[in-house]
């Protein structure tokens, strides 16, 4: 149940340092378009470091890993799990290479003798994997996904806009695929950081097609964000409500009841507890 994650480069110690001052659900931690080629052993190093030396982990960390057809990604996900992380994001992900994530993984946490079984969110940025959406949705560990509507772009040789025409069917498809399996449709980011409008226009575009969070390149970004894939005030409200009611509707063994002059019935007193789950998490209620 996210709604904000943060791209910090792996290769910036200041922002390493302050990933507990963003207020962002999770930060993702990034070894691969952030670091430069030359820098990806210093970059996995730092991260190391900075994971060894948390006493406390305040949010969800997940690790963006470089893909498997890179020399790089064993030696990151050696180097960078462990109890500390939540979650190894993978790009250009397809089936084949969820199924190769969830090996290694298993390998190194019984090596290392972990506890924790830490997840996969795969990026879908190519044409073949927004086909093959559903099927990466199926895979072991994968408790969300995330569209990467750059590359994706590039991949249908589409210009990238932000009015976002270009990515309305990847959008709905995530959305569907993720509520379906009930695991986050995480947004692409929106990359004018100095656009709060439009950030917050888009924000709500992905929030009507049912995606449930949003990434960001830039710590201004996470309140709005936040604030956007948040219950808003009026929602909480109709929310506890419908709950008061329906424990007096079930004191009177009615299954379906009538509130304002419509009938409530099991999926909207689901989606009033949903409601009230996220509001209690984000400290809104």
């Amino acid at each position: 149940m996210r709604r904000s994650l943060l791209f910090i480069p792996g290769n910036n110690p200041a922002m390493l340092q302050n990933a507990d001052c963003f207020e962002s659900d999770a930060v993702i931690i990034d070894l691969e378009d952030a670091v430069h080629v030359n820098e990806k052993d210093n970059a996995r190093n730092l991260v190391h470091c900075y994971l060894e030396s948390l006493t406390e982990v305040p949010m969800e960390i997940v690790i963006r890993i470089n893909a498997p057809d890179t020399p790089y990604y064993e030696d990151d996900l050696e180097q960078v799990v462990s109890e500390k992380i939540d979650a190894i994001m993978l790009p250009k992900a397809s089936p084949a290479s969820c199924f190769l994530i969830d090996q290694v993984l298993t390998i190194i946490e019984n090596d290392k003798k972990m506890n924790k079984k830490i997840g996969i969110i795969p990026i879908i940025e190519t044409a073949t994997g927004v086909l093959q959406m559903g099927e990466i949705a199926k895979m072991p560990r994968i408790n969300g996904i995330l569209l990467g509507a750059e590359d994706l772009s590039v991949d249908m040789e589409v210009e990238r806009t932000k009015k976002g025409t270009e990515i309305w069917y990847p959008r709905a498809k995530l959305a569907y695929t993720c509520k379906a399996l009930k695991i986050d449709a995480i947004d692409t980011p929106f990359t004018d950081t100095s656009d709060n409008e439009g950030l917050k226009e888009d924000a709500l575009k992905a929030k009507e097609l049912g995606l449930n969070a949003k990434a960001a390149i830039h710590p201004n970004q996470i309140d709005i964000i936040n604030q956007v894939f948040s219950p808003s005030e009026k929602q909480i409200i109709w929310a506890k409500r419908i709950l008061k009611a329906t424990e007096e509707a079930q004191a009177k063994n009615l299954g379906v009841f009538s509130l304002d002059g419509k009938m409530v019935d099991k999926p909207i007193i689901e989606r009033a507890q949903k409601i009230i789950k996220m509001a209690q998490k984000y400290r809104l209620d």
